[in-house]
């Protein structure tokens, strides 16, 4: 008889190599948010060089919270969510529609998504002091408008609420959509040719094809790029910090979530801060689920939906 081979398990490797992730995920990440949810139970801040607490108070930050602009601040990041997000995702999902279009035949594809990339490289601190000094009252686009006889007198882009919205939103569209561009036509290219040939002998027009298959077909990718960009959009921090040198102005409509907490963690208190952050992730958590319900398709041939209408009809 020949000897059994001893049969060798190469599963432990996988954990060991992946250990050093938790590792650090664990003392960078899961620690920090731990304390951060208990910081939001207690009355932590600092009081000129007096340092108040911690002293437990349950769930009274979280009331102050309520209380104060919170509910303000968060309206006024969903509206800047909305100016920059909307644009995006229709732009986007025409650019790569009409990327990975055979028959249209557009030369220099590869120059075109280096151009509509490149935004996406460039720091968000940097392209809000770009807009911030070519729409300055002073500013080079005041100065050609003036100049083609457009305006008599500079127009105070960051004086008026539609103003710093619409800039915001603008900066937002234009560092992001790129990126939407590229990952939608990996999505795209990744649909059978076969299914596209077969609409076309059937009779589907453009605008027939781009609902009916395209659309349906790359849903797991637009879940994930609406789950981004609502994370993302709640983040949203940098841009309007820099624009409005944090102060939100005009009359704090451009004040964001995350600006409301780096001002608690500007004045030390650490409890609000913690139950703030808290909030966002709850809310975040919330969102994300309705999307992913929405977008995800459990039954994308039917199979499921016509087996519970055949149950149905043998029942009555």
């Amino acid at each position: 008889m020949k000897p059994k081979r001893k049969s060798i398990s190469y599963s432990k490797w996988g954990y060991i190599f992946i250990l050093p992730f938790f590792i650090s995920f664990f003392i960078f990440s899961f620690i920090p948010l731990a304390d951060t949810v208990r910081y939001s139970f207690y009355e932590f801040y600092r009081s000129g060089i007096k340092e108040i607490g911690p002293n437990f108070i349950g769930l009274e930050n979280y009331k102050s919270l309520l209380q104060s602009d919170m509910l303000k601040y968060a309206g006024n990041t969903f509206i800047l969510w909305i100016i920059g997000f909307i644009p995006q995702i229709v732009i986007a999902l025409l650019l790569a529609s009409w990327f990975v279009d055979i028959r249209l035949k557009i030369r220099g594809k590869q120059f075109f998504k280096v151009v509509i990339y490149l935004p996406n490289l460039i720091m968000a601190s940097a392209f809000a002091m770009l807009f911030f000094t070519l729409f300055s009252t002073n500013g080079p686009i005041n100065s050609i408008f003036m100049s083609i006889g457009i305006i008599k007198k500079p127009i105070d882009f960051m004086g008026t609420v539609f103003g710093t919205r619409s800039l915001i939103g603008l900066m937002n569209f234009l560092m992001w959509f790129g990126n939407t561009t590229i990952m939608l036509m990996a999505a795209i290219m990744g649909i059978s040719t076969d299914i596209f040939e077969a609409s076309e002998i059937d009779g589907c027009n453009s605008i027939q094809r781009f609902f009916k298959i395209t659309l349906p077909l790359i849903r797991p990718i637009l879940a994930y790029t609406l789950i981004t960009a609502i994370i993302g959009g709640l983040q949203m921090f940098d841009v309007p910090q820099i624009l409005t040198n944090g102060q939100g102005t005009p009359d704090r409509t451009s004040m964001t979530l995350i600006m409301f907490l780096n001002s608690h963690l500007k004045s030390r208190n650490y409890g609000m801060a913690g139950a703030l952050s808290v909030y966002l992730f709850i809310v975040s958590a919330i969102l994300c689920f309705i999307v992913y319900r929405i977008t995800n398709n459990n039954d994308p041939d039917g199979s499921k939906a016509a087996a519970r209408k055949s149950k149905r009809a043998r029942r009555g």
